[in-house]
């Protein structure tokens, strides 16, 4: 049985370096491998083990976690959701899950609650750039933003390079020989539909010039839509409706591409003959998916990065805010 009276301060005498050292060891932070190597060395000579109790009391908070998202029908959440719970567990966190349906009020409803229950944090993928985590910072409650950062320059976030993702998803179209390659991009006020949009906008300037009167008319080609299934059913219908209808599209995310599709089989078109860029893989395995070039999106990886980020602030890193880009594939690859 582990002695009480041994303590964080025996062991990192022992271990040679900082009582903090070891609180981050304990916590699943992250320190140098050697580090962790002496922390757990010198924790096994001593027969120390945390007193996960006391530790509660003396920090006044659980050790559970919040993770808040905007849609847990979204296998691109739910991938990302198991990224946080692995580095939670890890660390030692349960993880509480929390869906907003990009609803602010509830996503409001969500941090009072973490609050109330002493959760020792949060993640938060925020309805827009303008979610109000000041509660939780005024409780000395760390958060991080993933997938969408916040219009703040204090808070970690851990996001894709979105831009780049659009970008190479409409030159993926171009280079196949598509001409009008239109866009379906997610709620103008959700970052990462704007930035996906916006390398859509920038291939399109690359391919037709500043004066071309294709480029003068892209904006019809634009259709902003909430994200869902539904709302990429019907901007796809808007779309083969137009006069002179697209003959590819990116679509910003694999909920809107599942409606897009649809939309397009009644019109009696599909892929590769109307071409298809999509941001994450198609969460039906009902779709075909051959012709369907594809940007992969690590969320997997972007949930074990934000929870590790909000793991160091809870085991007492007050470092400055740090943002980390993951890479969408560029490669955007066909299915077949």
């Amino acid at each position: 049985m582990a002695d009480a009276k041994v303590t964080i301060y025996q062991v990192a005498a022992r271990a040679g370096v900082s009582a903090a050292t070891v609180s981050r060891v304990m916590n699943g932070a992250r320190v140098s491998p050697e580090s962790e190597r002496r922390v757990r060395a010198a924790a096994a000579e001593l027969a120390f083990t945390p007193n996960r109790t006391a530790r509660r009391l003396r920090r006044q908070y659980s050790e559970v976690i919040a993770l808040i998202i905007p849609d847990i029908e979204n296998p691109f959440f739910t991938a990302l959701a198991r990224g946080v719970e692995n580095r939670a567990r890890a660390g030692g966190f349960s993880v509480v899950l929390c869906n907003t349906d990009d609803d602010p009020a509830r996503e409001s409803t969500y941090m009072d609650i973490a609050i109330a229950e002493h959760m020792a944090g949060v993640i938060l993928a925020p309805a827009d750039a303008t979610s109000d985590v000041s509660r939780l910072i005024a409780h000395r409650r760390p958060v991080v933003a993933v997938d969408r950062s916040l219009n703040r320059a204090d808070i970690d976030a851990v996001t894709v390079d979105n831009r780049a993702g659009g970008l190479s998803a409409a030159e993926s179209l171009f280079a196949a020989g598509f001409s009008r390659v239109a866009c379906i991009t997610g709620p103008s006020s959700v970052e990462t539909a704007q930035l996906r949009m916006e390398g859509w906008q920038q291939a399109s300037r690359d391919r037709h010039g500043a004066g071309d009167d294709e480029l003068l008319r892209h904006d019809e080609l634009l259709r902003y839509a909430d994200y869902r299934v539904d709302g990429g059913r019907a901007a796809m219908a808007e779309l083969l409706a137009l006069r002179e209808p697209p003959d590819a599209a990116v679509v910003a995310n694999n909920l809107m591409a599942a409606g897009a599709i649809e939309a397009l089989h009644d019109a009696g078109l599909a892929p590769p003959g109307f071409g298809l860029a999509v941001f994450g893989d198609l969460p039906f395995a009902s779709f075909g998916r051959r012709g369907i070039r594809v940007v992969d999106l690590p969320a997997r990886k972007l949930g074990e990065a934000a929870a590790g980020l909000l793991l160091d602030r809870i085991a007492g890193d007050d470092g400055p805010a740090r943002t980390v880009v993951l890479r969408a594939d560029r490669r955007s690859r066909e299915k077949q």
